[in-house]
């Protein structure tokens, strides 16, 4: 019997549900990104270990001046002949999908992101694997629904399951899986729509527990519990990691604004390969993603054990350099990222943030306890802790996130309260100075991010085109009244478009300025268009976001408005009353269970 996939799709359609499919869907999605996950790490570590096992750990390694080069290189070369496509600022590129897209992303997505940044950060490039593979999760998710033809609504949700899973699979973390879909992603579902997320969730962590054990991903031992008399030092490293986040944000879109004016790859690459070497090769932790100098820190005991960090750099030796050193770290690691990726290298800033809240804790710590006539010593271990929830919370302008992640890779449930104190803080510092996280400030700027407030997400998840009435009669400025009388004979509209010879919009004819006169034979050769057209209220951009679409109907009280494209030429028109009848039933489709 010859089975095809239309019959599959057919029976599915009759005998399983949407709700059970999308668990089914939800389930297998959470075993496939934790795979993902899974190879990808093994990928990392296994390129890693062949690259530096025989460094030395005592003197400088002229190899860190090289194989960050060769791996942005090679990503670079995989990504321009064989992927063909840009897969850089993978959670960006999923904030579009959702918004843009209707949460559409290109199959290749499922497999490229792994093996690019496997490349980059095995051979040492300053970034982070768990943004390229919520990309791969979530792409998974897309095409599974696209597979099974579901809806723009079920789809996001099945991308959203996808993003979920990889965050829960990738670091251990079910609850934090779960909530940077919600916060970061900022898809608003309704209650009814989480189960699938937390099926993925579960499904990807209990994988990820099975193959690698229940160890957390950082090794961390609680010995001084929550302490009241530390709240100002908690508030304070709050703020400082506020402002650090603020640092690294401002700087990383600074220098990407500087590699895409570059838009040779060449020139790229010249600019961003002797960055990346010199970084690493005087701070060696800025090598891959930096997660041994995080367990070091986290589980050292006093500046000898800490100065192991310096070792392999030029600092070696000295554990009164350490300050120094971490402060070197603090200060370039966002160049060593940005450089990473602008020379051609494929990573997230998950990593990044973590690393640089963790060494911003330590450093805020040491600095605290080294204050002459300091009475209050505050643990240094907890405070590189507190400042690792303090930089994602900042930087994703994500607290929640922060929190239960910082949470559960540690284990460090037993300073939950200042967890809670230091990521809201650092959230509420930056807040006031960049109102848009390093992953949505560029689609913030052009109308295209989806938020949690429902009106305006519903306008973003509007497509212009989807409400523009496009026109096939035209008038021009020298068409008498007799034209006009005959082009209204033959059609239902009530105002048609004046164009010159280019088909350029010069003003608007509306049937309520003819109707007058529109009877009156004797005037069909005397009076012309352009004694009768007016000018439009209003012009609408073709790439308008819908928010400015309702501002211009709002503004002008019209209830008609033309659209153009750059150069002026016309394109339709949009009609109030259509764009609130598409916006019910969007705000219908969001609402359902």
């Amino acid at each position: 019997m010859n089975v095809s996939w239309e019959h599959i799709h057919q029976w599915r359609l009759q005998h399983v549900n949407d709700k059970q499919f999308l668990l089914l869907m939800s389930f297998v999605i959470g075993i496939l990104t934790a795979c993902a996950g899974l190879l990808l790490k093994w990928l990392i570590h296994l390129i890693q270990h062949l690259l530096t096992y025989q460094f030395s750990e005592t003197d400088a390694n002229w190899l860190y001046l090289l194989w960050p080069v060769i791996g942005i290189v090679l990503t670079g070369l995989f990504v321009r002949h064989v992927v063909r496509d840009d897969i850089g600022h993978g959670i960006t590129k999923i904030l579009y999908a959702i918004a843009r897209k209707n949460s559409f992303i290109k199959a290749h997505n499922t497999w490229t992101s792994v093996v690019a940044s496997a490349i980059t950060i095995g051979f040492g490039g300053s970034v982070g694997a768990e943004a390229p593979i919520v990309l791969t999760g979530s792409a998974i998710g897309s095409n599974l629904g696209r597979l099974f033809r579901l809806n723009n609504k079920q789809l996001m949700l099945l991308v959203g399951c996808g993003a979920a899973g990889a965050v829960s699979g990738i670091f251990k973390a079910p609850i934090a899986g779960l909530v940077f879909t919600l916060e970061v992603l900022m898809l608003d579902f309704t209650l009814g729509s989480l189960l699938p997320l937390l099926v993925s969730c579960v499904t990807a962590a209990a994988l990820t527990f099975m193959v690698t054990g229940t160890d957390t991903i950082f090794e961390f031992h609680l010995t001084n519990a929550f302490s009241v008399d530390r709240l100002p030092a908690y508030a304070l490293l709050g703020i400082f990691c506020g402002a650090v986040s603020l640092y690294f944000t401002r700087v990383m879109n600074w220098l990407e604004d500087i590699f895409r004016r570059l838009q040779k790859p060449w020139k790229r690459l010249l600019f961003a390969a002797p960055m990346l070497s010199i970084l690493i090769f005087l701070f060696p932790s800025l090598y891959g993603e930096g997660y041994e100098l995080i367990h070091l820190i986290l589980n050292g005991q006093g500046r000898a054990e800490w100065a192991e960090a310096m070792q392999g750099s030029l600092f070696s030796g000295s554990s009164s350099l350490l300050l120094l050193y971490l402060g070197g770290v603090m200060l370039f690691k966002v160049f060593a990222t940005t450089a990473t990726n602008g020379g051609g290298g494929c990573g997230g800033t998950f990593a990044p943030s973590l690393f640089l809240g963790c060494v911003s804790g330590f450093f805020f710590s040491l600095v605290w306890n080294d204050i002459p006539g300091q009475s209050l010593i505050v643990p240094e271990n907890n405070f590189a802790l507190l400042g690792m929830a303090g930089l994602m919370s900042g930087v994703m302008h994500a607290p929640l996130t922060g929190i239960f992640l910082i949470a559960e890779l540690t284990g460090g449930y037993g300073l939950f309260l200042p967890l809670m104190i230091v990521a809201v803080t650092s959230y509420l510092t930056i807040i006031g100075f960049e109102p848009h996280s390093i992953y949505t400030m560029r689609l913030a700027r052009k109308g295209e991010l989806v938020t949690h407030n429902k009106d305006h997400a519903i306008l973003t998840l509007m497509s212009m085109d989807s409400v523009i009435e496009r026109y096939d009669e035209h008038l021009h400025p020298h068409d008498d009244l007799g034209e006009i009388a005959r082009q209204l004979a033959a059609s239902r509209r009530d105002v048609f478009p004046v164009v010159d010879d280019s088909q350029k919009l010069l003003g608007v004819l509306y049937l309520d300025g003819v109707r007058h006169v529109m009877f009156r034979t004797e005037l069909y050769r005397k009076l012309h268009v352009s004694d009768l057209m007016v000018e439009a209220p209003a012009r609408l951009k073709a790439g308008d976001p819908m928010d400015i679409v309702m501002q211009a109907f709002d503004h002008t009280k019209a209830w008609t408005l033309p659209v153009v494209d750059d150069s002026g030429k016309f394109i339709g028109f949009i009609r109030r009353s259509h764009v609130f009848a598409t916006y019910r039933t969007m705000m219908q489709d969001l609402s359902e269970e």
